[in-house]
């Protein structure tokens, strides 16, 4: 009992944590849309966030409610749909991702780079690189609500129900096969592209330090441009996020030829599939001052409403003490003959 509930806290903090950070992170990008001209990065955040809620309320809610020891709430057709959009989510994190890498390289690029032609000028063409992303991860996803089941409908004997709740039918090795090279396939594109645009990004930072040097070394006052801070952000959230995609790979390799598997890896390696969807906003909220514009702004806003509600208060009772005096003291006038 006190072993579910450490590993249900563990899960529940970072997940609650996360879900907030993108909730402040897709708001603030929202109200921005609202006020400015919309501009594809801020597009590209705001999708960003939207499925990283997707991640951790398929994945982080789910394993946290089984790891406080209530596996057995789910059945066939909720097991299907989480499951479903969880694999969906986790292929448009990675499609979104290198995008914004290929978006963040094609606004720092030169006019006259081939960097600079992939930058996508107008919402619409984003839009429509959405709706194709969510097709085609749909598609390559297409599989699971035929191969899972809720772990009620499985015969206790099968498996080991420990911090589990839904279950994959295996399947048959020619549509396992299948669907599995589309997804290493669709990871190699994307991871490709996305190495390839933070590389070019880190040669665009290192001679614009290089730039910087020059003008400290003339005494110039030299301020750090937005664009720049961006590109600092952006390839900090790739670095991020190969890293939590990595320790995830070599995890499933590890799971995938070992015979006996720990469950403490097993929660491990849960956790490592979080990681991305639970750190980005903060890396996004600790660069960006408008996101932390926005929330000391909406805290002082409390913090006067929760100091001002004891005054008003107050003087409403002072205005009804008066006003009682007021009726209290008042004598009519005899109108009698």
């Amino acid at each position: 009992m006190a072993l579910n509930l450490v590993k249900g806290i563990i899960f529940l903090s970072p997940t609650v944590l996360g879900i907030l950070g993108n909730v402040t992170v897709f708001v603030n990008y929202v109200l921005l849309l609202g006020g400015t001209e919309m501009k594809s990065v801020q597009l590209i955040l705001i999708h960003l966030a939207f499925t990283n809620i997707i991640i951790l309320f398929a994945k982080g809610i789910p394993k946290t409610v089984s790891a406080f020891g209530q596996g057995l709430f789910l059945h066939d057709t909720g097991c299907k749909i989480i499951v479903y959009l969880e694999r969906v989510a986790r292929g448009l994190s990675i499609c979104t991702s290198s995008l914004l890498t290929v978006t963040q390289a094609g606004t720092m690029s030169p006019t006259d780079s081939m960097w600079r032609r992939l930058k996508l000028k107008s919402p619409r063409h984003i839009l429509s690189i959405f709706i194709w992303f969510w097709i085609l991860n749909s598609l390559i996803s297409m599989n699971l609500p035929l191969s899972i089941i809720s772990i009620n409908s499985v015969n206790i004997s099968q498996i080991t129900k420990d911090d589990k709740y839904c279950y994959f039918v295996p399947e048959g090795w020619i549509i396992r096969w299948t669907f599995l090279m589309l997804m290493v396939l669709r990871d190699a594109v994307f991871l490709g592209i996305m190495g390839g645009s933070s590389g070019y990004l880190v040669f665009l930072l290192r001679r614009h330090h290089q730039r910087v040097l020059h003008l400290q070394s003339s005494k110039f006052l030299y301020k750090t441009p937005p664009e720049i801070r961006a590109a600092q952000s952006v390839l900090f959230l790739m670095l991020c996020f190969l890293v939590f995609y990595w320790a995830d790979c070599a995890f499933s390799m590890l799971f995938s030829s070992s015979l006996n598997i720990n469950s403490v890896m097993l929660n491990i390696q849960e956790y490592v599939t979080l990681g991305y969807a639970m750190l980005s906003p903060f890396v996004l909220i600790h660069r960006d001052e408008q996101t932390v514009l926005l929330i000391f702004s909406v805290t002082k806003f409390e913090m006067n409403l929760s100091s001002a509600i004891p005054c008003i208060k107050q003087n409403r009772v002072k205005v009804a003490e008066m006003h009682r005096d007021l009726w209290s003291d008042y004598q009519p006038a005899d109108c009698s003959p």
